[in-house]
């Protein structure tokens, strides 16, 4: 007797992704997409009417004949996604409505992942103000997305490399303290669904995701879905070795692409020439916290600054080198940078294209298109919100 709900509540969840992806749609095209009936999908969006999460949006473009009424989720639904994203140092939260519109300034706070024990504590307690902060209660909230950096098993909730639980489940651990359901996963991979379903790669089937940030991530989308590998550790793109250097690399190996490329290592090397007599515009503006020094950076090469410049357009030949790699492997339609670095997206694509173009077979390179995301920093809050509504059942 359980089977035929079960089956009801698994088609209203498809409706609700739909729309949430695709924006406003007529019946017909829902049941293109669902593979199922005309009446089925009619009785399960009238269902959805009922409980306040669909609304008639407009009449459909007609094609000849009588117009299709369109649907939409109701931004008023009073269903809400809290989103966070963390990383090394800095975690960012915001709460959204079915539209992805936020319904509260989002807030950042100062989070060092070092320090495992009280890293963890800090999140919890950030997350827990931040609600207490919102005109709802946790009813209201269809779970809390978490993207993060390191080894992460989203079906499991693990993270491998931080916050010191080891093989116990973080997710579960934060929603017993929360109360309130919670998904996690790599901040790469969740950045590359952002892109897929609100950025640049949408529509596209095989793109490769790009997260340029404190380490230099990967998000893999094949056959429009993400891929994770045989284990879900698929995408450690900043641990190939295509340094100039020796340095070695957090993971204990040398000549890592994270070692010459990531923003952490470059606020470092400009400090470091800034201290040798190098004139720039940065001079006196690093804080030394690690937090505020990546974005003094990346406006500094925005401005023109040529100590700024010059070391983004170095990381991205080298991240180009490795885009080179992939396009030889992966075949891909697209390459999307992403992430943080994004914001400098002027000074890297020249770079990376220059690369691209060096070390690709000609023919695989003229078949990829490298983008620039349209999303940069909001990526990855994006992509958090998305792990609630690829996962939640609460409709």
């Amino acid at each position: 007797m359980e089977e035929k709900p079960k089956k009801q509540n698994a088609l209203k969840l498809d409706i609700v992704r739909y729309l949430y992806y695709r924006g406003p749609m007529a019946i017909n095209e829902l049941s293109k997409l669902a593979g199922k009936s005309l009446p089925l999908i009619t009785s399960n969006v009238n269902l959805l009417k009922e409980q306040g999460l669909i609304i008639n949006s407009q009449y459909a473009q007609s094609t000849g004949g009588r117009r299709a009424h369109e649907y939409q989720l109701n931004r008023d639904s009073g269903k809400y996604i809290i989103a966070v994203s963390v990383d090394q140092l800095i975690t960012k939260i915001a709460v959204f409505n079915l539209h992805n519109e936020k319904i509260k300034e989002p807030d950042e706070r100062v989070i060092n992942l070092e320090n495992a024990s009280e890293s963890l504590n800090d999140l919890i307690n950030f997350i827990k103000e931040y609600i207490e902060g919102l005109p709802l209660s946790l009813v209201d909230i269809l779970g809390i997305g978490i993207a993060m950096p390191g080894f992460v098993n989203a079906e499991r909730g693990i993270n491998n490399t931080h916050f010191g639980l080891g093989d116990k489940s973080l997710a579960d651990y934060i929603a017993r303290r929360i109360g309130c359901e919670v998904f996690i996963d790599n901040d790469s991979s969740a950045i590359a669904l952002a892109e897929l379903n609100f950025g640049v790669a949408r529509g596209m089937q095989d793109v490769m995701v790009v997260n340029v940030g404190w380490g230099i991530g990967l998000g893999m989308i094949v056959n429009g879905k993400l891929f994770r590998g045989h284990s879900g550790f698929a995408g450690e793109f900043s641990h190939i070795p295509l340094a100039d250097s020796n340095n070695l690399c957090v993971c204990g190996k040398r000549g890592c692409l994270e070692v010459d490329a990531s923003l952490l290592v470059l606020t470092g090397k400009a400090r470091k020439e800034i201290q040798n007599g190098y004139a720039s515009k940065m001079e006196g503006m690093f804080s030394g916290d690690g937090a505020s020094d990546v974005d003094v950076i990346l406006n500094a090469a925005n401005a023109g600054d040529q100590l700024a410049v010059n070391l983004l357009s170095k990381a991205g030949f080298l991240i180009g080198k490795g885009i080179a790699t992939l396009i030889h492997i992966m075949n891909p339609q697209g390459v999307v940078v992403s992430g943080r670095g994004a914001v400098a997206s002027r000074i890297l694509m020249a770079p990376i294209q220059q690369a691209v173009n060096e070390f690709s077979i000609p023919m695989l390179a003229e078949q990829c298109t490298i983008l620039s995301s349209s999303l940069n920093k909001e990526a990855e809050l994006l992509g958090a919100a998305t792990l609630v509504m690829e996962r939640t059942d609460r409709f």
